[in-house]
């Protein structure tokens, strides 16, 4: 069977540490703050960005580079090894038609070669999870089309649901209304949000006040997660630089599901550029999402 080696974006929020241990090959987003553009040598912390734009300082975003995506590719095709390339949703952003676009004009040019894009219709540690569960797979001795089939068949048990603190950078990225923005924010109105099958961004109802936000998000997890409840997956908390909230919503979890274990990373900036400081959520398997 030969070597593959997996590779994904850097929206799936993976911890630096088992990128690392792993040997997870990471194809950069990029985002743009006062003229300057960060993703690949460049970059900020996310403490850094995120204290950014509490100052006033709003980024904007851009998807993978094709040229960066076709040099990656190469290199792992010239060293003999197969690909498969783990995306962040298509109806989010090109970067998954950048790399399906990408490896597909690889395989022409390379008689042989095998490069395998899963779109997860994900995001953050959402489609870090798919990530996790290949290499898991792998590790397990699991060909990579074995590995591709199973992430495809079970790509709608991969769930997602989360809140924001501001709702004005959700105006400001289109996806609610102005007036929504205004009204929610003067009665302290928190969304309840979840992508959709497709991999959109929906609502998923409103809470009042932070803590009942995050009370409602590990609740719709609960009641979401099915089987899956009993099963030795992982759960994962992201945050818009929000540690202490983050630590409240890990308490909740294991007050419910003792022992799951939990990881905990940041909201990436180029997600968070969209969501902004504040933003929390839950990656879970579930029955549907």
């Amino acid at each position: 069977m030969k070597d593959f080696v997996i590779t994904t974006d850097s929206n799936s929020d993976l911890l630096e540490s088992y990128i690392l241990d792993k040997n997870i090959v990471i194809i950069p987003h990029y985002y743009d703050m006062e003229g300057v553009t960060y993703g690949d040598e460049i970059i900020l912390t996310p403490k850094e960005f995120y204290d950014k734009m509490r100052a006033g300082v709003m980024p904007t975003t851009m998807a993978s580079n094709p040229e960066v995506i076709r040099k990656t590719f190469q290199s792992y095709i010239d060293q003999g090894f197969d690909i498969l390339h783990i995306s962040f949703s298509s109806t989010l952003s090109g970067g998954c038609s950048n790399v399906t676009t990408g490896a597909r004009e690889i395989c022409e040019d390379n008689p042989g070669a095998k490069i395998i894009v899963i779109d997860t219709l994900s995001a953050s540690m959402g489609e870090g999870m798919f990530i996790m569960k290949a290499v898991r797979m792998r590790e397990a001795g699991m060909s990579i089309d074995d590995i591709a089939d199973w992430l495809e068949t079970h790509k709608q048990e991969f769930c997602i649901r989360f809140t924001v603190d501001d709702l004005g950078h959700l105006y400001r990225g289109g996806r609610i209304s102005k007036t929504t923005a205004i009204f929610g924010s003067m009665i302290n109105i928190k969304p309840i949000l979840k992508l959709s099958p497709d991999g959109q961004l929906i609502s998923g109802g409103t809470a009042r006040g932070r803590k009942k936000s995050l009370n409602s998000i590990c609740n719709e997890m609960l009641e979401c997660m099915g089987d899956y409840k009993d099963e030795d997956n992982i759960i994962c908390i992201v945050h818009g630089d929000v540690y202490e909230d983050a630590k409240y919503l890990e308490q909740l979890v294991k007050e419910k599901l003792p022992e799951k274990q939990i990881i905990m990373n940041y909201v990436t900036p180029s997600i968070g550029a969209h969501s902004g400081p504040g933003a929390i959520g839950l990656c879970f398997m579930g029955g549907k999402r």
